[in-house]
Protein backbone atom coordinates (compact mmCIF):
# COMPACT_ATOMS: atom_id res chain seq x y z
CA UNK A 1 0.00 0.00 0.00
CA UNK A 2 0.85 3.58 -0.40
CA UNK A 3 2.57 5.21 1.88
CA UNK A 4 -0.05 7.53 4.07
CA UNK A 5 1.00 11.60 4.29
CA UNK A 6 -1.46 11.51 7.41
CA UNK A 7 -2.72 8.69 9.83
CA UNK A 8 -5.84 8.80 12.05
CA UNK A 9 -6.86 5.53 14.47
CA UNK A 10 -10.84 5.27 14.88
CA UNK A 11 -11.10 1.60 16.25
CA UNK A 12 -12.78 3.01 19.20
CA UNK A 13 -15.44 5.68 17.24
CA UNK A 14 -18.94 4.18 16.43
CA UNK A 15 -20.71 5.79 13.26
CA UNK A 16 -21.21 8.56 12.54
CA UNK A 17 -18.12 9.58 14.20
CA UNK A 18 -15.96 7.45 12.03
CA UNK A 19 -16.86 9.31 8.58
CA UNK A 20 -16.89 12.24 11.37
CA UNK A 21 -13.35 11.98 12.50
CA UNK A 22 -12.01 10.65 8.39
CA UNK A 23 -13.43 13.90 7.27
CA UNK A 24 -11.96 16.02 9.17
CA UNK A 25 -8.89 14.12 8.95
CA UNK A 26 -8.88 14.86 4.90
CA UNK A 27 -10.23 18.61 5.44
CA UNK A 28 -6.80 19.69 6.80
CA UNK A 29 -4.71 17.53 3.81
CA UNK A 30 -3.89 18.77 0.68
CA UNK A 31 -5.26 17.28 -2.24
CA UNK A 32 -3.15 14.00 -3.39
CA UNK A 33 -2.27 13.72 0.36
CA UNK A 34 -3.14 9.88 1.51
CA UNK A 35 -5.12 9.14 4.97
CA UNK A 36 -4.12 5.61 6.74
CA UNK A 37 -7.42 5.07 8.97
CA UNK A 38 -7.40 2.79 10.96
CA UNK A 39 -10.71 1.26 11.81
CA UNK A 40 -12.92 -1.92 14.06
CA UNK A 41 -16.01 -3.16 12.84
CA UNK A 42 -18.49 -4.09 9.61
CA UNK A 43 -20.27 -0.80 9.94
CA UNK A 44 -17.26 1.23 9.31
CA UNK A 45 -15.59 -0.72 6.99
CA UNK A 46 -18.73 -0.50 4.60
CA UNK A 47 -19.39 3.10 5.19
CA UNK A 48 -16.20 5.21 5.91
CA UNK A 49 -14.60 3.94 2.39
CA UNK A 50 -18.10 4.66 0.24
CA UNK A 51 -18.60 7.59 1.87
CA UNK A 52 -14.89 8.67 0.87
CA UNK A 53 -15.50 7.70 -2.32
CA UNK A 54 -19.02 9.35 -2.72
CA UNK A 55 -17.00 12.74 -1.47
CA UNK A 56 -14.62 12.51 -4.66
CA UNK A 57 -11.49 11.14 -2.67
CA UNK A 58 -10.17 7.73 -4.23
CA UNK A 59 -9.98 4.37 -2.06
CA UNK A 60 -6.56 2.96 -2.14
CA UNK A 61 -7.62 -0.03 -0.74
CA UNK A 62 -8.21 -1.84 2.27
CA UNK A 63 -6.23 -4.48 4.12
CA UNK A 64 -7.56 -6.59 7.31
CA UNK A 65 -6.64 -6.97 10.59
CA UNK A 66 -7.01 -9.23 13.36
CA UNK A 67 -10.52 -9.34 15.50
CA UNK A 68 -12.48 -7.00 13.19
CA UNK A 69 -9.62 -4.46 12.34
CA UNK A 70 -8.79 -2.93 9.02
CA UNK A 71 -6.67 -0.35 7.81
CA UNK A 72 -7.78 1.80 4.66
CA UNK A 73 -5.60 4.32 2.41
CA UNK A 74 -7.82 7.14 0.86
CA UNK A 75 -5.71 9.32 -1.38
CA UNK A 76 -7.81 12.79 -1.07
CA UNK A 77 -9.57 13.90 -3.83
CA UNK A 78 -9.26 17.67 -5.60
Amino acid sequence: MPAETCRIDITRDTCPMTFVRTRLALDRMEAGEVLLVLLRGEEPRRNVPRTAAEQGHAVLGMEEGAEGSARLWIRKGG
